[in-house]
């Protein structure tokens, strides 16, 4: 019992004085502190910067605007639905069912997709969107390209 109250004297004892003894990255931080606290009781010159006024640039993409690049086709819609001017392919079939599948899983995603045959080749086109204006058929097809790289835009001719 002696032995063990003289362990625990020791250990209490050590434990004390290892307590006590400040850690170096503890003395550190306080030289650096008392350091700038020094230099600012001396009052050390401070330099005003004046504000800066940064301008936003502003990227605007580019719109092509030349329909001569697009292809264009006569084309009649097979499911009783309408196209505007610019339309947004995703895919050309020769079989109206391949068509109808691709049209069915662009439903499924929100898309308001339709068939239309070109009546002098026969293929059939799986219009994704359709559009008034170029710039509007521009942007879908960049964001179809995501899942259908080949989508391409088609002016459709009466």
């Amino acid at each position: 019992m002696k032995k063990n109250l003289q362990m625990l004297g020791i250990a209490l004892i050590a434990a004390l004085a290892l307590a006590s003894c400040k850690s170096t990255q503890e003395s550190s931080y306080k030289k650096a502190y008392e350091k700038a606290k020094a230099q600012e009781l001396a009052g050390t010159e401070q330099v005003e910067t004046a504000p800066v006024s940064v301008t936003p640039v502003v990227t605007t993409p580019v719109v092509e605007q030349n329909t001569a690049n697009d292809r264009q086709e006569r084309l009649n819609v097979m499911n009783g639905g309408t196209l505007k001017a610019f339309n947004v392919v995703c895919g050309s079939f020769g079989k109206v069912e391949n068509a109808n599948n691709l049209r069915n899983t662009l439903v499924a995603k929100g898309y308001s997709a339709q068939v239309a045959q070109n009546p002098e080749t026969g293929m059939y086109r799986v219009i994704a969107s359709s559009f008034d204006d170029r710039s509007s058929a521009i942007s879908s097809r960049d964001q179809l390209r995501g899942t259908y790289p080949d989508a391409w835009i088609l002016y459709r001719t009466y």
